[in-house]
């Protein structure tokens, strides 16, 4: 069941919650991680599902 498991993990869709929090570790700087929380806040991953 592990590469089954691992398998549906690579082609699933990535959830909203997912993109959001990689997008904010992606941050530099204080200051960078608040605009990304910002632009969160004001829809930037809204179009993605909320799995997750």
């Amino acid at each position: 069941m592990g590469f089954i498991d691992s398998l549906k993990s690579v082609v699933r869709p990535r959830s909203r919650g997912d993109a959001e929090l990689d997008y904010l570790n992606e941050s530099m700087s204080v200051a960078d991680l608040e605009m990304r929380q910002r632009e969160i806040d004001r829809g930037r991953f809204r179009h993605l599902p909320r799995r997750g």
